[in-house]
């Protein structure tokens, strides 16, 4: 069951996405965008999404609402949990969430080192749109993509 977080979720936030993301700090020499961002603003605008199991946090979305598109920030699944399904199970609540609100798309970006996760992406339906430098850690590349949102 997916509910949105609320500020006492906030360590669970934190702790869950440094676990996630613990594996692509020394691929990428530093800690991925997700695991330094200040989640409590994001809480506070509904943008971040727990999937909880037997009452522990497995798995998250971090997304933002614009205009004429879904961005995912992250997605976030518990080492222990990895392999279940997860994963799809959020993306497949944020092609939900855009539909609900007539987006037409699904938008992401990742570090092009993250080839487990674009591949991840690609069978789910999402193509590369471009890549690009990332604008906050010089020498990593960033890859676009995006996903039709049908009726």
């Amino acid at each position: 069951m997916m509910r949105p977080a609320r500020l006492e979720d906030l360590a669970a936030v934190q702790s869950v996405t440094a676990a996630a993301y613990e594996p692509y700090r020394a691929l990428l020499g530093g800690p991925p965008l997700p695991v330094t961002e200040d989640y409590a603003p994001r809480i506070l605008r509904s943008e971040v999404w727990l999937r909880e199991q037997d009452e522990v946090v497995a798995a998250l979305a971090v997304f933002e609402r614009h205009a004429d598109h879904l961005l995912i920030f992250s997605i976030a699944v518990v080492p222990a949990c990895q392999g279940q399904g997860l994963g799809i199970e959020l993306l497949k609540f944020l092609d939900g969430k855009a539909a609900e609100w007539g987006l037409p798309e699904v938008r992401l970006y990742t570090n092009s080192r993250m080839e487990r996760n674009i591949a991840l992406y690609r069978a789910y339906g999402f193509q590369e749109t471009g890549r690009r430098p990332n604008p906050y850690r010089p020498g990593w590349t960033l890859v676009d993509m995006t996903k039709s949102i049908k009726d």
